[in-house]
């Protein structure tokens, strides 16, 4: 007792009252109930002889956290009757965390990133799943198509639902966990994947029947197919090619946002003679590119279509496509530096040898500018015809020569990352289309692809980065994507938290390079008075500012050992991994340098936006064969119109049943209402919506649907607040997450 009485009151030393919070136990604690007894029964035998003896002046007890906290705040009462708490204010988060040394453990914000970037895969699916379920669940009801309403799909996405939440543990989404559990994690998301393709392909196809009550007569062949594939749980998803024949195929697309939106779709098909038509009959203008079966080699039996849809918010859209001899379709056309292409089927391709020419790619916003390389080098603004520093390198960190070395867990580089060399001039790919435009460069460890998109509206602004790496035979290395541009950043740069909220960062020059590493969940950026350079990011990675003007992410790590973390090994399990992300520079004005110095900052209206366009692609789907007897719907429009530009539907969630695990008819509305920086204008940016403060008439918002009880809630449902009642007008503060319960009829 004397002995631990004497470490308690040595920690308290290091307190500013005597109240001291003693946690007993770890995460592999009390797993047997001999444990728990002993421990409990013998601490409870110290705790009486203590407070038993005078002399020790102590009074010892087991207690919760809220204990704790009340007789901390019993403690400061005094304090405050004086007008002064005694504890100071402390704002901000405790990344980055160092337990020992310099071991900061900036490491797991990369590790593993293939599961990171199939984590997001799967959260866009299992939202677009949930509502769209939701849609189908009440018309079925309508219509009381019962083969829909017993199916096994409400089961199924209940277990998606698990799965993801699962994933989400400190050892999983960290991508801090063995092997064979990687596998465990990774294989049920990827179950899970294709269990959420069946159900938003059998809501949809519901939803878009003509006939509701023909429903029945259809097997699951003839319903909707996504385009992409994926063939194991560690493999990149492929593309379906689409069969066609003069007898018309549909193509039904999904908006999972709830913004109008006009963006790009992209599907294999088999000939490249081809027309699409809208559900009205009006053909659309449509660009065929060749598909590469390799950096040099077109395949001759699959050719890519790209359309632009205009598709209502959390809305179906249908579309036509046949073969047709009459097919006005425009082929990309390509020009290859540094390799050439044999073959060259039915497109227009131009070999450059030795050229000193540049590159450049350019849309109604922006021009890019491109190396001998492929990679880009400046940007200029159409707006105001200015150009900016905006250009791409790759770079390698090694590992210290110390004996504790990169993990899991924690970055140990041994330095500054050196620049990443090759030895022959990389072979360089440009495709100039009617649709969109881009940039390709084959380095030996990645792939990486620069494009743009040629609408007018929200698509066309940002710049689409995507990397392919493939990192499986270095040893003790991690690759990086550096962008350096002319923004005067200083060492500030900003990072976000859970894709909520925004967190200022500065970078240390007193600390270590890898204590300067930030975790983005969904963005970053720099900024100076006149510009703002936001890299937004399809996957958690790790992050860093290391020098003004440039942003610098860590795309994926290969370490050959153990960090002493608890792991017991190392990270050797890489695979081929695909990075996401978009490039937006945008105007600043009306700055005031005090207000830099504020613990918050916050996006643009069109940088959260583009972000959520992003995380929630549009989803095309065909039906599996043609079918001369189906008669689909032109559209199907849930909304009466875009949800206000600042207002996201985080999901609408299928409430389970009080008795058994089927569904109930009620759903969770969840709302967010995003706080935004108005400073940046919205005008010209292709934005369909308005921003009404945060208020919303529940009657104005559906259109295929009549609400029939809208109640507030908690925001795990668990709870109604007391005096609950239906309400007619949704009311939201900026940055609020709320939930209500929905009743759709």
């Amino acid at each position: 007792a004397r002995m631990l009485l004497d470490q308690y009151r040595k920690k308290s030393k290091l307190f500013r009252t005597k109240v001291l919070l003693a946690p007993l136990g770890d995460d592999f604690r009390y797993c047997e109930y001999t444990e728990w007894d002993l421990q409990f029964k013998n601490y409870q035998q110290l705790f009486d002889y203590m407070n038993s003896q005078s002399k020790f002046k102590v009074k010892i007890q087991f207690g919760t956290l809220s204990d704790f906290f009340d007789a901390l705040d019993k403690a400061d009462e005094t304090q405050r009757d004086k007008g002064q708490s005694m504890f100071p204010v402390l704002s901000g988060d405790f990344f980055t965390y160092a337990d020992r040394d310099d071991h900061y453990w900036s490491g797991y914000f990369t590790s593993r990133p293939f599961y990171k970037r199939m984590d997001r895969i799967m959260e866009s699916h299992l939202r677009a799943a949930e509502i769209l379920y939701y849609f189908a669940l009440r018309q079925a009801h309508k219509y009381k198509i019962d083969k829909f309403l017993s199916s096994s799909l409400y089961t199924a996405l209940t277990e998606a639902r698990r799965n993801l939440g699962l994933f989400q543990h400190h050892d999983a989404i960290t991508g801090t966990a063995k092997d064979w559990v990687v596998v465990d994690y990774g294989t049920r998301l990827f179950h899970s994947l294709m269990v959420l393709e069946r159900i938003i392909g059998t809501s949809a196809f519901f939803l878009i029947l003509k006939d509701k009550l023909t429903y029945d007569s259809y097997s699951s062949d003839t319903f909707l197919e996504m385009d992409l594939k994926q063939k194991s749980q560690d493999s990149l998803p492929q593309k379906n090619i689409i069969r066609l024949s003069a007898e018309p195929r549909y193509l039904v697309v999904y908006n999972p946002l709830e913004q109008d939106r006009i963006s790009v779709v992209s599907v294999y098909v088999s000939s490249p003679t081809v027309q699409v038509f809208s559900a009205s009959g009006k053909p659309v203008e449509v660009q065929v590119s060749a598909v590469w079966d390799t950096a040099n080699t077109i395949s001759e039996i699959a050719y890519e279509i790209s359309f632009r849809a205009h598709i209502p918010p959390l809305g179906l859209k249908v579309y036509k496509i046949l073969e047709s001899a009459s097919s006005n379709s425009h082929l990309a056309d390509y020009v290859l530096y540094n390799n050439k292409v044999e073959d060259r089927g039915i497109f227009t391709i131009k070999n450059m040898i030795n050229t000193e020419e540049g590159i450049t790619l350019e849309n109604s916003f922006v021009l890019l500018r491109f190396d001998q390389t492929g990679l880009m080098k400046q940007m200029m603004t159409k707006e105001d015809g200015k150009h900016h520093e905006v250009s791409v390198q790759f770079s390698w960190y090694g590992t210290t020569i110390k004996r504790d070395k990169s993990g899991a867990y924690l970055f140990l580089p041994d330095g500054n990352a050196k620049p990443y060399v090759y030895t022959t001039p990389p072979f360089v790919r440009v495709t100039h289309g009617r649709i969109y435009s881009e940039v390709t460069c084959f380095f030996d460890h990645v792939t990486h692809r620069v494009r743009l998109y040629h609408i007018q509206g929200l698509e066309g602004q940002s710049v689409e980065v995507s990397n392919i790496v493939d990192i499986r035979k270095v040893y003790n290395r991690e690759i990086a994507m550096k962008i350096s541009s002319d923004i005067k950043s200083q060492n500030r740069f900003y990072t976000d938290l859970n894709g909520y909220q925004i967190q200022p960062r500065m970078t240390l020059s007193k600390l270590p390079l890898q204590a300067n590493v930030y975790p983005m969940t969904t963005m970053a950026y720099i900024q100076d008075a006149k510009h703002r350079l936001t890299l937004l990011s399809a996957q958690s990675l790790g992050v860093s500012s290391l020098n003004s003007g440039q942003i610098e992410v860590i795309m994926d790590r290969r370490l050959m050992q153990d960090d002493n973390r608890g792991l017991e090994q190392g990270v050797q399990d890489n695979k081929i991994t695909a990075n996401l992300f978009r490039i937006l520079l945008e105007k600043r004005s009306a700055v005031n340098t005090e207000e830099e110095k504020n613990s918050v900052s916050y996006p643009s209206l069109l940088s959260h936006i583009t972000s959520s366009f992003m995380n929630h692609p549009v989803f095309p789907m065909a039906n599996k064969f043609s079918s001369p007897t189906l008669d689909l719907q032109g559209e199907f429009s849930p909304l009466q119109s875009s949800l206000p530009c600042d207002i996201h539907l985080v999901n609408l969630r299928t409430i389970q049943s009080k008795v058994g695990n089927g569904h109930s008819n009620e759903a969770a509305l969840i709302l967010h209402r995003k706080g935004f920086d108005c400073r940046f204008s919205s005008k010209g940016t292709g934005l369909f919506c308005s921003t009404t403060q945060g208020k919303m008439l529940v009657q104005k918002l559906f259109n295929k649907f009549i609400v029939e009880s809208l109640t507030p809630s908690s925001l795990s449902l668990m709870h109604s607040p007391p005096g609950t009642q239906n309400i007619s007008e949704i009311n939201l503060s900026p940055m609020e997450i709320s939930t209500f319960r929905i009743r759709l009829r």
